[in-house]
């Protein structure tokens, strides 16, 4: 316990560097000028010769909306899927005190047993008075598992088979500009859970005894604080974001067990370029800390690499490949546009993570890197596709996003 304190007490001042809030987000920022930007929608409209609106009606323009109808591969299981990724952005206040609202629904079907329904959202509200974010899944989930932390090696994996339905609801109020504090639900409910091994079940090949059986319930509030400078979630300017959630889950509230979890989510944005906004040339920090508190928890619901709220950890490694009691994680980005009109941008990107479950946390470290390709898809909400090559020991990877990865 006193060393994972340590661990989340030295992490604190990352947030903290370069700028304080205040130099980041003034209170009535200008808006950012897109009248020399170029995205799709200008290509688009050059080719079906469609009238351009005014840069003015451009600027008061409230609701942004994306479509991308994709193919990738899938995370944590065998063969293609299909995405369509369709994402919002509006205004639900004065622009100039109002962060950008966002939600993404991005169902997929890998043709052979995958299906899911997942929809993100996250609401700012007039003045960012308070803000609302919601995580609701829907999933028929067979995915590759490897145990706790380095127990198996990597072509030892087993696929397990579940059905889950997620449903996160946290509510919080701005209690100073740029912090906020509040309360949440969450509820995860894995079943139909089975192996691809007739042998074998999932207890026997983990040597974990909960959440291993043919279902685990997790139902429990959280503590949420957040400290967020950016004003724009789908693609970050450079600014500042903290965000800590402690959960506790009883089993009044209908959970297996009782068990405790903490989530430590650390983000950092530098500008390379500061005099220059419409350029994204930008050096991007991201770390969390992610641990349970009990020896109870179930399996599916432990930190796991790819398992982050957002799903976006570990480019370049196999989703679910690490698992444990204990998750730590680094990763920086540098993004640079390409073209002077933002249309084409590139990232390059390296992250690394340790896991505790079979030996001691900082013990083994697993490195990934990869470098990618941006397109503006929406200039109004800085909207990219992203289109990401992300390569581990044994693993490699092709990435869309809508939207940057952190």
């Amino acid at each position: 316990m006193v060393i994972r304190i340590l661990i989340i007490l030295s992490l604190l001042p990352f947030s903290l560097l370069a700028q304080d809030a205040a130099g980041i987000l003034p209170e009535k920022p200008k808006l950012k000028d897109t009248s020399k930007q170029r995205d799709l929608i200008d290509i688009a409209k050059s080719w079906l010769h469609i009238k351009s609106k005014t840069i003015k009606a451009e600027r008061e323009k409230m609701i942004y909306f994306t479509l991308l109808p994709l193919t990738s591969s899938v995370p944590g299981g065998d063969g293609r899927v299909l995405i369509t990724s369709t994402t919002l952005g509006t205004y639900f206040g004065p622009r100039k005190t109002t962060n950008i609202s966002s939600a993404t629904f991005a169902p997929y079907w890998n043709f052979s047993g995958r299906f899911g329904l997942p929809l993100r959202t996250s609401v700012w509200l007039p003045g960012n008075s308070y803000t609302i974010q919601g995580d609701t899944r829907v999933l028929v989930y067979p995915q590759y598992t490897w145990g706790l932390g380095t127990s198996h090696s990597y072509g030892e994996q087993i696929l397990i088979d579940y059905k889950y339905i997620r449903f996160y609801q946290s509510v919080l109020k701005r209690i100073k500009p740029y912090f906020f504090a509040g309360l949440g639900y969450h509820l995860d409910y894995h079943f139909n859970i089975s192996t691809n091994d007739s042998l074998t079940n999932l207890k026997q090949y983990t040597g974990y005894a909960y959440g291993t059986g043919s279902y685990s319930f997790s139902s429990g509030v959280s503590l949420n604080l957040l400290y967020d400078t950016r004003n724009n979630s789908i693609n970050p300017l450079p600014g500042s974001y903290v965000n800590i959630v402690y959960r506790v889950n009883p089993v009044f509230m209908g959970s297996n067990n009782n068990w405790q979890s903490l989530y430590v989510d650390l983000r950092k944005y530098l500008s390379m370029n500061p005099g220059n906004k419409n350029q994204q040339n930008t050096l991007s920090f991201w770390s969390y800390y992610w641990t349970v508190f009990t020896k109870n928890t179930p399996y599916l619901d432990l930190p796991g690499i790819g398992w982050d709220p957002y799903n976006r950890s570990g480019r370049g490694i196999d989703q679910n490949r690490y698992r444990g009691s204990t998750l730590f994680y680094v990763e920086s980005e540098y993004r640079r546009d390409i073209t002077e009109n933002g249309l084409l941008g590139f990232v390059i990107f390296g992250n690394m993570n340790t896991v505790s479950g079979s030996g001691n946390l900082f013990t083994s470290w697993h490195p990934a890197a990869g470098t990618g390709l941006r397109i503006k898809f929406n200039k109004g909400s800085n909207t990219n596709i992203g289109i990401d090559y992300a390569f581990s020991k044994g693993y490699s990877a092709v990435i869309f996003n809508l939207g940057e990865t952190f």
